[in-house]
């Protein structure tokens, strides 16, 4: 049995009411960044929109506050109109419907959450390149042979299809994506590529790009977080070896280049004028998958992964946190949205304060994950 670190019931208290204050505010919107304190509100078919419905969810379940259960329902329902339009959606159906619709299934047991969710898992198959087996980004012009990182993240929306329909071939595409990553994305120290173009015709590798990290061969630490989560969840659903070695694989290069606070810079491999840009985006992601990892590997293993996640969301906690102010919407500080596009860095971001949610929930025993 586990036992709980002192601090986690009050982070999770914290949390709690935080999220309930900022709720009456954002309601049934789609925060994405906050800015001057304040959450900026993004449309519903930006890739962040299950965030903030998915965090109502996580709170909800302890709660049973009706409140949070009507807006997260409300977010749901703004989604519909992009089941029908495949030119606005991509490879993020995942994010977007695994946190709304699917966390309300499986809390509730709602068929219409179903039936939306496995519209969208029909969507994100039909993006896979048969060819380059990999499942393609971006929507846009000469950029049908993109695949990034992230998209291990919304894998599990596939794995899951599967899983209730019975109909293998949602998770075949799952870990045909799955396999392209570890043959095309991993370098031999557990870091990983954020962007790798494939010829879409015939499924030739032709380049790697730096993306949202400092260069094609730099170490951006969110997309090392994805590695992370993402392996250790197309494991879980598997029970592929190889996936939970690639999990622990960019686990350890993660935690070797952790600085002292636990919480990553926004690129290990960035220039040294550029490492006081955090990514606590990266660390809260990173910190639920190690928790993840702890409960796939022998005993005697789990106790590093477990401590290591421990530590980084006990530092996002005491390190980041703004629980008090009256002036900071965001629950977790410092995060990096896209550095090289100086877009949101140093902010809050919704999926930084989701995943800092999901991973002291996990610490206070809730075991069962939306992803």
């Amino acid at each position: 049995m586990t036992i709980k670190p002192d601090w986690v019931q009050e982070a999770w208290d914290q949390t709690k009411a935080k999220v309930k204050r900022i709720s009456h505010r954002i309601g049934d919107a789609f925060p994405h960044a906050s800015v001057n304190g304040e959450y900026q509100l993004e449309r519903a078919s930006w890739w962040t929109a299950g965030f903030w419905p998915g965090m109502m969810w996580l709170v909800y379940r302890d709660t049973k506050d009706t409140y949070l259960k009507e807006a997260a329902e409300s977010c749901e329902r703004q989604l519909d109109s992009l089941l029908t339009d495949s030119q606005i959606v991509d490879h993020d159906l995942g994010f977007m419907w695994t946190l709304t619709s699917g966390a309300r299934y499986k809390l509730l047991g709602a068929e219409d959450s179903k039936r939306r969710t496995l519209l969208a898992a029909n969507l994100l198959a039909a993006r896979f390149n048969v060819q380059g087996n990999f499942i393609r980004a971006w929507n846009g012009e000469n950029i049908a042979g993109w695949a990034i990182i992230d998209c291990l993240m919304n894998l599990p929306l596939l794995y899951w299809a599967s899983s209730v329909t019975g109909d293998p071939r949602y998770k075949h595409i799952a870990v045909k994506h799955a396999d392209t990553v570890l043959k095309h994305f991993y370098r031999p120290d557990g870091s990983v590529a954020h962007i790798v173009v494939f010829d879409p015709e015939t499924g030739e590798k032709l380049e790697v790009k730096g993306g949202q990290g400092h260069a094609p061969e730099s170490a951006w630490s969110r997309g090392t977080a994805w590695a992370i989560y993402g392996m250790s969840l197309s494991y879980h659903y598997t029970g592929n070896q190889q996936y939970l070695d690639a999990a622990k694989q960019a686990a350890h290069f993660f935690m070797a280049n952790l600085p002292e606070d636990s919480v990553p810079y926004w690129d290990f491999r960035s220039p040294e004028a550029f490492l006081s840009i955090r990514d606590s985006s990266a660390g809260a992601c990173a910190a639920c998958g190690l928790l993840l990892i702890a409960d796939q590997v022998s005993s005697q293993e789990a106790g590093m992964y477990r401590k290591s996640g421990e530590k980084i969301l006990h530092s996002l906690y005491t390190n980041y946190g703004a629980w008090e102010s009256e002036t900071e919407e965001g629950l977790i500080l410092h995060g990096t949205s896209h550095f090289p596009e100086k877009k949101n860095v140093d902010v809050s971001l919704i999926y930084g304060d989701y995943y800092f949610v999901e991973g002291i929930s996990l610490l206070m025993g809730n075991r069962e994950r939306f992803w």
